[in-house]
């Protein structure tokens, strides 16, 4: 009778029978599934709105009422106020700001600007980029933490709705059960809010006036506007009340734009970690090696895009200070100095040495300056009116009697100014051509109208050349004695 061989500890139990059991594979073995699970199981923090299964982790924020968040309101109400009050408020009887697009001119600041104007509204960009990349260069990401709309919009707007619906008033912490009367009454308020800020938003490009009679109008006397109105309201909707704070990680470009816009010399908000580290829960006592972070996450639960700052400079810090506030109130109980998370610069937190002048911050300056010169020159050099002269359709001269030549042209006329003016057109040169407006109604134009006025010359056929052209100047004057010339050439047949 055959005995199983002895277990040494490498050979497999038999089976009745006399076989060995299969092998599992290490994907079906329990205990091979569990160590490769250990090896592949994700960190509690991937991203700072991203769960470990891959949903998004949706953030509220508690909020730290420290004398930076003090500050950062006062600016966020002066600029709410400020986009409310813009389009109301006039300058010369024009309103401050007006961009009509269907009228084809801007008004900033009075000054209307037509499409003609592209120079000079190309200079106004271009000094409001450069100085938004110098304030970058200098303050860091101050325009995203206390002048952007999205943020002082969300953070003294609609964050303080939540938390009157879902959370303590002031303090934050975790929502209360939601209850759906408070749902109802929580999107309601935001619905009127956007609706409110869309009306004025479109008051930016058909003025208060045109406004305002609409809104007591049927929305299919102007079906347009109430479509503009009706998609900006949907737009602050879906942002403020879904897609928040990823907005400014997904969406926005600009936070990628920091790392060409900052240097190390830039102010950041930025955690101390040579006076932080090692960051140990707990008292402390003289002398002992702890750092002064009691590792108590308050900048994390106050951030709105959910970071933690001690991991240094990111590209989703909007530079809002909360974390300040909130390691300063802690640094407080705790009896350390504030300052642990403050406004500084790499360089400054390195403990390096402080460059009053870089690069950065002579170029931008120089090159403002620069384009601000520029604007002012093309501002002052811009005529009270246009004339463009525009040849005719059909044929290019007309024989008539008397050995006389007729040429047609429409004169294109411009008034810049926000007057009627009163315009006449004359030949300076040659001698012995004559002007005919074939219809004078153009010649006066209500203030920023444009009108073509059809006129024809007539001039011997001796003043052409052996090409059959001749040079010739007309002078366009408005009421005000401004005056124009305007070159072109004659056209006759060849001698």
């Amino acid at each position: 009778m055959n005995q199983p061989p002895p277990d040494n500890g490498s050979s497999l139990p038999v089976l009745p029978g006399g076989k060995p059991p299969r092998k599992e594979a290490a994907g079906n073995n329990p205990s091979s599934g569990r160590a490769n699970e250990a090896l592949l199981e994700t960190p509690d923090h991937v991203l700072s709105t991203l769960e470990k299964d891959g949903s998004r982790r949706w953030l509220r924020p508690k909020l730290s009422t420290g004398h930076w968040w003090k500050r950062r309101r006062v600016v966020a109400y002066v600029l709410m106020a400020v986009f409310v009050a813009v389009p109301h408020l006039r300058v010369n009887g024009k309103p401050l700001v007006l961009l009509d697009i269907a009228a084809r001119k801007f008004t900033v600041l009075g000054k209307t600007f037509l499409p003609t104007d592209t120079v000079v509204l190309a200079f106004l960009m271009l000094s409001v980029f450069i100085t938004i990349v110098l304030v970058t260069a200098v303050a860091g990401r101050a325009w995203c933490g206390w002048a952007c709309p999205q943020t002082v919009y969300m953070e003294f707007l609609f964050r303080p709705i939540d938390r009157f619906f879902e959370g303590t008033v002031g303090k934050g912490g975790k929502p209360k059960k939601k209850a759906a009367i408070w749902q109802v009454a929580r999107v309601a308020v935001y619905l009127v809010l956007s609706m409110f800020l869309a009306h004025t938003f479109l008051a930016y490009f058909v003025g208060t006036e045109r406004l305002a009679v609409w809104v007591r109008s049927s929305p299919l006397t102007h079906p347009m506007a109430f479509l503009v109105m009706a998609g900006t309201t949907a737009a602050m909707m879906f942002d403020f009340l879904y897609f928040r704070e990823q907005m400014c990680l997904i969406a926005c470009p600009y936070g990628r734009f920091q790392s060409v816009m900052l240097d190390e010399q830039s102010m950041i908000v930025g955690y101390d970690p040579v006076r932080g580290e090692p960051r140990i829960k707990g008292k402390r006592v003289e002398g002992d090696n702890k750092g002064d972070c009691v590792d108590c996450h308050q900048c994390v639960v106050v951030c709105p895009t959910g970071i933690d700052i001690r991991e240094g400079l990111q590209m989703e810090c909007i530079n809002c200070t909360q974390c300040i506030d909130a390691c300063d109130s802690v640094m407080d109980r705790v009896g350390k100095p504030r300052g642990l998370i403050r406004y500084s610069s790499q360089d400054a937190i390195a403990r390096k040495p402080k460059k009053l002048f870089r690069g950065r911050t002579i170029i931008y300056p120089i090159l403002l300056i620069g384009v601000l010169s520029a604007f002012g020159l093309a501002i002052r050099s811009k005529s009270s009116f246009d004339a463009r002269l525009i040849r005719g359709r059909g044929a290019p001269f007309t024989m008539m009697q008397s050995r006389q030549i007729m040429n047609s042209f429409n004169m294109r006329l411009v008034n810049r100014t926000d007057d009627e003016q009163q315009y006449v057109i004359s030949v300076a040169s040659p001698e012995g051509a004559s002007l005919e407006v074939v219809d004078d109604e153009g010649l006066t134009l209500d203030g920023g109208m444009t009108a073509l006025v059809p006129i024809s010359i007539r001039f011997p056929n001796t003043l052409t050349n052996q090409g059959g052209k001749s040079e010739a100047v007309l002078r366009i004057k408005d009421g005000s004695d401004n005056e124009r010339l305007v070159n072109f050439k004659l056209l006759g047949p060849r001698q």
